[in-house]
């Protein structure tokens, strides 16, 4: 259990990775065991888990689980693996970690230990990571009452408190007053379903709305601030997030609304000078047609289906990691911050 009192994202024990299965949820808190690489693959395809940071952190607790476990299977782990999804930068950061590992141990009978050494290694730089986010971000939202927030950037996302989630952990947990205003985000629902769970869970006032309502919200004047997470952010500080983002940012620059994003410095891509280059991965269909089951779309018509769109720096008035805040970002400043 972690400082609030949502459980656990994930956790490997006896040689098994088991997750909260975030498909469920709110309707149910189960979990999920992933005994080899292909199921943990099926798992972070199918967002059993998600959240960039989580996703990197059940990815290396995957690459544990290669059979054969010798070298070869390792590295076949981390190929494989790295196929799952597209546009999480943090995913491809673990498993660049494992890789080094595999090709830096000289003896494969200490590969085993020696892996899940590095797998446990990340999981707690990421518990720390959280701290230092809520620790940063709660100067930036000291004096807000009412923040708007998109998609789920939590515990669920993460290892504990998550990213744009963990200030406002940091100051309910300090005393201090804050409601969450959450957008439902559409297709799949993960504010509404996740974000909206875990804070009733650890006892923040939450209220779900709608991705099309938060226009009128920003309007009334009631939103202080708007913080999300990240999926991965450009060298110049443009930010791929859950697909709905863009616009929030627009909305809030138009209705004068500080617009944060909150990160690990893990979500920086520095090779990519700015979003327009990173990949955007296209989901299934079914996602928007058939949401739950239950159809809404008729078959003739086509669906497009993003998971991400990307927010420029010049929207976001600042981006938050466990090393500090950037006011303004750019490349200049980035670099800096990072080095």
């Amino acid at each position: 259990m972690n400082d609030t009192t949502v459980p656990e994202t994930l956790a490997y024990t006896n040689g098994r990775l088991v997750l909260i299965d975030q498909t469920r949820l709110p309707g149910e808190l189960v979990t999920l065991v992933c005994e080899d690489v292909e199921q943990t693959h099926d798992a972070i395809r199918r967002l059993v888990v998600r959240g960039a940071p989580a996703i990197g952190i059940a990815a290396a607790y995957g690459v544990c689980l290669a059979k054969p476990a010798n070298r070869a299977g390792y590295l076949s782990a981390i190929e494989r693996l790295a196929t799952s999804r597209p546009t999480a930068v943090n995913l491809f950061w673990a498993l660049d970690r494992m890789k080094a590992v595999v090709e830096s141990t000289s003896s494969d009978d200490d590969l085993a230990g020696v892996l899940q050494a590095e797998a446990i290694a990340i999981h707690d730089q990421d518990r720390m990571m959280c701290r230092d986010i809520g620790r940063h971000g709660a100067t930036l939202l000291r004096d807000c009452h009412a923040v708007l927030t998109h998609c789920n950037a939590g515990g669920l996302a993460t290892s504990m408190w998550g990213t744009a989630l963990a200030p406002i952990y940091h100051l309910h947990q300090s005393g201090h007053a804050i409601e969450v205003f959450a957008d439902e985000t559409r297709p799949l629902l993960q504010g509404a379903r996740l974000t909206a769970w875990e804070l009733s869970q650890a006892g923040v006032p939450v209220t779900v709305l709608t991705d099309s309502m938060a226009g009128s919200l920003l309007r009334t004047g009631k939103i202080d601030a708007v913080i999300v997470g990240a999926d991965r952010i450009a060298a110049n500080g443009d930010a791929a997030n859950k697909i709905g983002t863009y616009p929030l940012a627009v909305l809030a620059k138009y209705h004068d609304v500080p617009f944060y994003v909150a990160a690990p410095s893990s979500t920086f891509d520095l090779s990519l000078a700015n979003g327009d280059l990173i990949p955007i991965e296209q989901r299934a269909r079914i996602e928007v047609s058939s949401p739950h089951g239950v159809c809404v779309v008729p078959d003739a018509a086509n669906v497009i289906n993003p998971a991400f769109d990307v927010t420029p720096a010049d929207l976001i008035t600042a981006i938050v990691t466990e090393l500090g805040v950037v006011e303004s970002p750019d490349t200049e400043k980035l670099a800096r911050h990072l080095a």
